[in-house]
């Protein structure tokens, strides 16, 4: 379900780096973070998720984190530092004053919420979608895989799975140099630090997508969380209308 596009408007992070963000709706803000090689565009209103949460009184918040979308994209790796995209997700809700907000993500985007979940941030309630424990306590295997696929650019095998990943690359315009760097920025979160979240929290997931380790691992690691299934796997489930039917169902209840 496509809509209109939105023009992004502009934060400015810890150091320097300019990122942009969407918005979509009034009332409760909650923060929507896309995942890797995506953009809020793309995540979130083309398939109508935005307009969806929208109406059920929210304000959705869409940054492009840095190295995607129109947020910027520097080639020096040095922009790149650990935990960039935690430090970008404080400035964004420092700068727009949210004090009383929700936080959601999707695959790295969820990532990124438990990285400021653990780091301090405090909203009302998290999402965490595309994403299970695996990939939280354990970074360097998605990282591998995106690695190899990057660096492999027009070299593999059509219909493999790489082939596919570098297909998704090439519908969002993706630059596979900032890309590459911002793999420098994930940091694993122990496992003592992620039974410490008590934000109540949803980790949702499509049935068949394993990509990231598993949902019901996640949620009992956390002490508030229950996890929840979608139809698809990890590159399809961000297509279903349930996805954002889960997120607006959790928030509002």
């Amino acid at each position: 379900m496509a809509t209109s596009p939105i023009e992004p408007s502009y934060v400015t992070s810890f150091d320097g780096t300019r990122l942009a963000w969407r918005e979509m709706g009034e009332g409760r803000p909650l923060v929507l973070i896309h995942g890797y090689f995506s953009n809020a565009e793309v995540n979130w209103i083309k398939y109508g998720h935005a307009a969806l949460i929208a109406a059920r009184d929210f304000r959705v918040i869409m940054p492009d984190l840095r190295g995607h979308g129109a947020s910027d994209r520097p080639h020096d790796a040095a922009a790149y530092p650990p935990d960039a995209l935690m430090r970008d997700g404080f400035a964004l809700v420092e700068q727009l004053g949210l004090t009383d907000y929700d936080l959601a993500g999707y695959s790295l985007g969820a990532r990124t919420a438990v990285r400021m979940l653990a780091n301090g941030a405090t909203p009302r309630r998290a999402v965490l979608s595309g994403m299970g424990l695996r990939g939280i306590l354990h970074t360097a295997g998605r990282g591998g895989y995106f690695r190899h696929v990057l660096t492999n650019l027009g070299r593999h095998e059509r219909g493999s799975s790489e082939w596919l990943t570098e297909a998704f690359l090439k519908t969002t315009g993706g630059d596979p140099v900032a890309l590459l760097h911002v793999l420098d920025t994930f940091v694993d979160t122990p496992l003592e630090a992620v039974r410490q979240i008590a934000v109540p929290s949803l980790v949702v997931a499509g049935v068949d997508d394993d990509d990231n380790g598993s949902t019901v691992d996640l949620a009992a690691a956390m002490r508030h969380a229950r996890a929840a299934v979608i139809p698809g796997n990890h590159m399809s489930a961000v297509t279903k209308p349930e996805l954002g039917q889960q997120i607006a169902d959790f928030l509002t209840e």
